[in-house]
């Protein structure tokens, strides 16, 4: 009889997983210390906390109530998202007091200054390239304008496209980044982004490469992918180990040189979470 086996791109858990190994690839482009905590094995939401209040926080132990703060702090924050992200992730919802948000976002960002850096960078680089259509890099990515298309190219080699880049003014007077694509009504016309934006589209796009990559060793190993959701792939199997599979998936490619990657997994008889 077959068994279907579930292997996850990140540590053990449920879909919040992909959300860690986003936070290891962003690690990996801007030297952030969850790099080392990742490596360590330790709770990524228990650090972020722990940096964020300047105290030793434990999932399981002292101050273990802060950990909550990190780990929405993680989800909301991580791409220039505030008080409003905040909320919409569920913030209130889940105990927190509005005047608790400023604070949380304010001491999300002091405690991880390289990502705020990077939207920086990145806001930056995307501004100039479109208005100077000369190529510029930020760390391992370049970004160029090729024949009416904003590209940025990511250490894979594959490149995001931005149709008919051009600036504007955002609603609070600054330079705003426009293309053209399909908007929430399934219309197509101008959208506006950001460096945050960007930031997002860029490490998702990372961590996409790196799930295919894993899949193309599973496959190549002529193991059989039966479907893949987010951070998880369903492998039909009467031979293979969780181990051998998880193994194939942590392969890291040549151009990732230094990211930390893991994988874990379960075997069941037909889909479901651990």
């Amino acid at each position: 009889m077959e068994l279907f086996n579930l292997y996850e791109l990140g540590q053990v858990g449920f879909w919040e997983e992909f959300l860690k190994a986003l936070e290891v690839c962003f690690g990996w482009i801007c030297a952030t210390t969850t790099l080392q905590a990742f490596r360590d094995g330790k709770d990524l939401y228990c650090e972020t906390a722990s940096r964020m209040f300047g105290i030793p926080v434990d999932k399981h132990g002292v101050n273990s109530e802060l950990r909550q703060k990190g780990k929405i702090a993680v989800l909301a924050c991580g791409y220039g998202g505030s008080v409003g992200a905040l909320k919409a992730m569920g913030a209130l919802r889940m105990g927190l007091a509005g005047h608790e948000l400023r604070p949380i976002v304010d001491a999300w960002r002091a405690a991880n200054p390289n990502i705020v850096d990077l939207w920086a960078q990145i806001n930056s680089a995307a501004i100039e390239v479109i208005s100077t259509r000369q190529p510029t890099r930020v760390g391992p990515l370049t970004f160029t304008v090729e024949s009416g298309i904003f590209f940025i190219e990511l250490p894979s080699g594959r490149r995001l496209a931005y149709v008919k880049p051009r600036l504007g003014e955002n609603q609070f007077g600054g330079t705003s980044i426009l293309y053209e694509g399909t908007s929430t009504g399934r219309k197509w016309g101008a959208l506006e982004t950001y460096g945050g934006k960007v930031t997002e589209n860029i490490v998702q796009a990372i961590a996409r490469d790196l799930l295919v990559y894993g899949m193309y060793h599973v496959a190549n190993g002529k193991h059989r992918i039966v479907m893949h959701v987010h951070d998880e792939i369903v492998v039909e199997t009467t031979t293979a180990s969780v181990d051998e599979i998880c193994a194939l998936m942590a392969t890291v490619p040549d151009w990732a040189e230094g990211l930390p990657l893991a994988a874990d997994g379960y075997e069941c008889d037909f889909y479901r979470k651990d």
